[in-house]
């Protein structure tokens, strides 16, 4: 990219000059990489869910989408024990969570530093933690308030988040992301619900990687006013290239955030790729269940080859490698033309996130581990 011009940089806002924007993984641009670096699931959709699609490449394509996406809220309704109402649809759950900041939080601005009124202009969130939301407050112009994670990546409790004092339980908006991503930890209903309790702030519990946990807080989000789940139809039904997720959560928050999104915002195919997979979740729940068999054993080969594997309820692993950092194992893998994620946040660049591949891929990652290892 070309390096801006004087006058071109003072056309642009001092705030959006400054950002540093979220970094997706790497994506292959040589033919035969194993891709296990950006927690895509490995199967491909229900035959179902691509006829449906193809049957869908028709003239409709001059046309607008359901602007609500009605019927795909309908059927999230009816799964999910709630109404329509409750549901708001979004161009991946990406699009919701930044709906979350712009509806839930007010920009830093003096009236608000003057009544020393910051909770309404906090975003806050544990870390290590999912990037892209210190990125969503930073575009709005929200302060952070990033608490850290135990060194296990457990979630500390209620009490101790006090004791603590860094928490901030009138932050106007909290994204806890449950399963943790990158560290991978499931944590209890229990605790969540202790935590939504004590919050005062709307609480948004980012549940993209749910399908492969032990349990979901879904109910979290039909008990409390000011809890929203978050879920994504990318991570476990393989529909990332449609870009489709959603919140669940009161009818009075939806109705706000309905207002802040664009118009039109879910395509029409994505839409109906959606529908067709609600439709078949006896062929996907059969997917969750090879993927955490595969996550399983990889574990155990890793942990075999001195690596230590965080436990996971996720469709990834983090793993600490043995005899070289992490990021020159990222490259010696990638030189054996696997690819997996590495960060450079302190807290976890001594890891590897390692995506959860059919277990064919899985063997070649630990062949190549092995042939490393020497």
């Amino acid at each position: 990219m070309k390096r801006m011009t004087s006058r071109s940089k003072n056309l642009i806002r001092p705030l959006v000059r400054q950002l540093h924007g979220y970094v997706p993984g790497e994506q292959p641009k040589i033919k035969g990489l194993i891709k296990l670096n950006t927690n895509e699931n490995p199967y491909p959709p229900s035959p179902k869910v691509v006829a449906a699609v193809k049957a869908a490449v028709d003239g409709r394509l001059r046309l607008y989408p359901n602007p609500t996406a009605e019927k795909l809220r309908a059927k999230l309704a009816k799964l999910h024990g709630c109404k329509p109402e409750n549901v708001i649809i979004g161009n991946g759950s990406d699009e919701v969570l930044a709906l979350a900041v712009r509806g839930f939080v007010e920009p830093r601005q003096a009236e608000y530093e003057r009544r020393t009124d910051l909770a309404k202009t906090t975003v806050q969130f544990f870390t290590p933690s999912y990037s892209l939301y210190p990125v969503l407050a930073d575009i709005h112009g929200a302060a952070k308030n990033a608490v850290p994670l135990n060194p296990d990546f457990s979630m500390p409790g209620v009490a101790e988040l006090k004791r603590g004092k860094q928490w901030n339980f009138n932050a106007a908006l909290t994204f806890i992301t449950t399963p943790n991503a990158p560290g991978g930890r499931g944590y209890k209903t229990s605790e969540l619900e202790k935590l939504c309790h004590a919050q005062k702030g709307v609480v948004v519990l980012d549940e993209a990687y749910v399908d492969f946990a032990d349990e979901n807080a879904l109910k979290l989000a039909l008990k409390f006013p000011h809890v929203l789940v978050a879920r994504t139809f990318s991570k476990a039904y393989s529909l990332c290239f449609q870009r489709v997720g959603y919140f669940v959560g009161h009818p009075g928050l939806v109705t706000a955030l309905d207002k802040t999104r664009d118009s039109y915002n879910v395509n029409g195919l994505g839409q109906i790729a959606a529908e067709a997979t609600l439709g078949d979740l006896k062929f996907y729940r059969s997917n969750f269940k090879k993927i955490i068999t595969t996550r399983e054993w990889l574990a155990r080969e890793l942990t075999k080859l001195g690596f230590r594997v965080l436990p996971s309820r996720t469709n990834f692993i983090l793993a600490k490698p043995p005899l070289f950092p992490a990021q020159e194992w990222l490259q010696k893998l990638r030189d054996k033309k696997i690819l997996v994620r590495w960060f450079s946040a302190p807290e976890v660049s001594d890891y590897l996130r390692i995506t959860i591949g059919t277990p064919a891929e899985a063997a070649a990652l630990v062949k190549a581990v092995r042939e490393i290892a020497g």
